[in-house]
């Protein structure tokens, strides 16, 4: 099971780097897809030159091959990021190239950030960015520290966007049901679908199963979700739980025909991207720019936290203008384990889908 566990956690991981790429695609921000292609390819740039290059033949670390100029490498460099790269309008200039030794570093400017970049001298080779190993790096403050930010309100509304099968909208929801349960109605609280389902048909189903318990059945909703994040298993579930199975199916076929999940499931051209979308809460997800699974909304605006059950109720406790008693229980520090089941876990991950 752990191991069927950390392949899915490790597929989805692959996924969010390949499709970085457009916003009606993968939904993710352009700056996010700088970061992640400049992490890998810093690591690619620290292997190349201990390794002498990714070919065989090298001349002082450099590969070999006929030597650019350093305005004909930073050209190419440049087509290369606006063509494969970047998208939405976004292009890259450069502000400047100097000779680095071995490499040509490139000031980019991309939407009015400076970025060192390094193209090797044959312009073969483009390293976006680079890390600095002798640079000191401050540790951050902990979110049971330092809260974020939010807009306060007598009730705070508290919507969650997942994907039901994303290890890391999975990880969210199991720190954030113990304190769903602790402030009751103190809060205006909303489990939501992000509008595109990266696991494909079986997120599509059990989205709208969840949705029709949640609207239907709320009773048992966080009953049932407790469940699911047990194993995955919703048939189980269902009858553990005590779902009305009739009221179910009726709900879900009339969901499934008001919104065309199934129609539009089964027709790949009409997805407008790389994943089937799921549009129950495509309103919001607009709204908010709701880019992957988990995003946290507090009283109208995107909100991060750490994902343990501490974190979760520090940043939601936030967010009153009066703060209740229950803001002052002590709920666990752990952080839950990604993917199903209820395992614990030292790393802080932000990871999402």
């Amino acid at each position: 099971m752990e191991e069927n566990k950390d392949m899915e956690i490790k597929e989805v991981e692959v996924d969010d780097i390949k499709t970085n790429n457009t916003k009606e695609g993968l939904k993710m921000k352009k700056s996010t897809l700088w970061m992640v292609i400049s992490g890998i390819l810093a690591v690619l740039f620290v292997v190349s030159i201990f390794t002498g290059g990714f070919r065989g033949g090298t001349t002082g670390g450099v590969v070999a091959g006929d030597v650019l100029t350093k305005d004909e490498a930073s050209d190419k460099a440049i087509t290369y990021i606006n063509t494969y790269l970047l998208s939405g309008g976004q292009t890259a200039t450069a502000k400047n190239v100097e000779d680095s030794g071995n490499l040509y570093n490139i000031k980019l400017d991309i939407g009015g950030r400076e970025y060192d970049s390094y193209v090797t001298k044959d312009g073969k080779l483009l390293f976006p960015s680079v890390v600095e190993l002798d640079a000191e790096v401050e540790e951050p403050a902990t979110q049971e520290e330092q809260p974020p930010e939010v807009v306060k309100s007598d009730k705070p509304e508290v919507q969650l966007f997942v994907m039901s099968h994303c290890p890391y909208g999975t990880q969210a929801e199991k720190g954030f049901i113990p304190v769903v349960e602790l402030l009751g109605d103190k809060i205006d609280f909303d489990l939501k679908y992000v509008n595109y389902a990266m696991h494909g048909e079986k997120e599509v189903k059990e989205e709208l199963r969840q949705y029709c318990i949640k609207t239907e059945q709320n009773d048992k909703f966080l009953p049932y979700l407790k469940c699911f994040l047990k194993a995955g298993d919703s048939d189980t579930c269902i009858t553990e739980v005590g779902v009305d199975k009739e009221k179910l199916e009726a709900c879900e076929e009339a969901t499934d025909k008001e919104y065309k999940l199934t129609e539009t499931l089964e027709d790949k051209e009409s997805w407008g991207g790389s994943f089937p979308p799921f549009p129950i809460y495509d309103e919001e997800c607009e709204e908010y720019g709701v880019s992957g699974s988990p995003t946290l909304v507090i009283n109208g605006r995107v909100v991060s936290s750490s994902r343990s059950p501490a974190a979760y109720l520090a940043t939601i406790c936030n967010a009153f203008n009066e703060a209740p008693e229950e803001c002052e229980e002590e709920l666990s520090t752990a952080n839950p384990s990604a993917g199903f089941g209820y395992g614990e876990t030292d790393n802080p991950s932000t990871g999402t889908c």
